[in-house]
């Protein structure tokens, strides 16, 4: 059964926190907020939790399109392909922000990566993802919560997700009711800035 946390963005508890890495570190999943909708996440580094992540979303792990959520852009480099100084620019001024930046793989990435042209780079601005991350050492892999409901495209109740997600993860966090809005998804790979999916971000006030 899921455990569900309380935890709040203007005051973490360190305590909780520590939990919560420490079930990453040992094969554990995780539903966690973001600056748009919830998401299900995993230390992108551990082989038999991303195993099971990829189950929970019905794919295989080689076929799978996770995002990494970092805390910075200290390590970008370690997972993608140097981009020139312009694209640099607009990452510090676009994030932390509701953006998903499409770059060229490094070489670098896990096993299961290997085959992977691109990777999906999340920095949300929300404190909990990313302290999550800085105190796990490792980027989590990224995959939102979809609704059943044919109106909700996105799920939003912390409860009603861990009802839904009870004997497949290991700790709901909860941290009030998530957004129904998705990041907007911009592919940097050709050197310059297209969107391949509107939401909640707008790349113009960046530009």
């Amino acid at each position: 059964m899921a455990k569900i946390i309380k935890i709040y963005p203007d005051n973490p508890s360190e305590k909780y926190i520590i939990e919560i890495v420490e079930v990453l570190k040992k094969d554990g999943i995780i539903v966690y907020p973001t600056d748009t909708v919830y998401g299900l996440g995993c230390d992108i580094f551990n082989h038999k939790a991303m195993e099971k992540l990829s189950r929970i979303k019905n794919v295989k792990l080689e076929k799978t399109n996770f995002s990494f959520v970092c805390n910075d852009l200290s390590n970008l480099s370690q997972y993608s392909k140097p981009i020139n100084n312009n694209l640099f620019k607009l990452l510090k001024r676009a994030l932390p922000g509701p953006f998903t930046f499409i770059l060229n793989a490094s070489n670098t990435l896990p096993s299961y990566y290997k085959n992977k042209k691109t990777v999906g780079i999340r920095i949300p601005d929300h404190q909990i993802p990313r302290i999550i991350v800085e105190k796990l050492g490792n980027p989590i892999a990224s995959t939102s919560i979809h609704d059943d409901d044919e109106i909700m495209e996105y799920s939003t109740d912390p409860e009603l997700i861990a009802e839904k997600y009870d004997k497949v993860v290991d700790i709901v966090i909860d941290s009030g009711a998530g957004g129904y809005i998705p990041s907007t998804v911009v592919d940097l790979t050709s050197g310059e800035a297209e969107i391949l999916r509107q939401g909640k971000g707008d790349l113009d006030l960046y530009l």
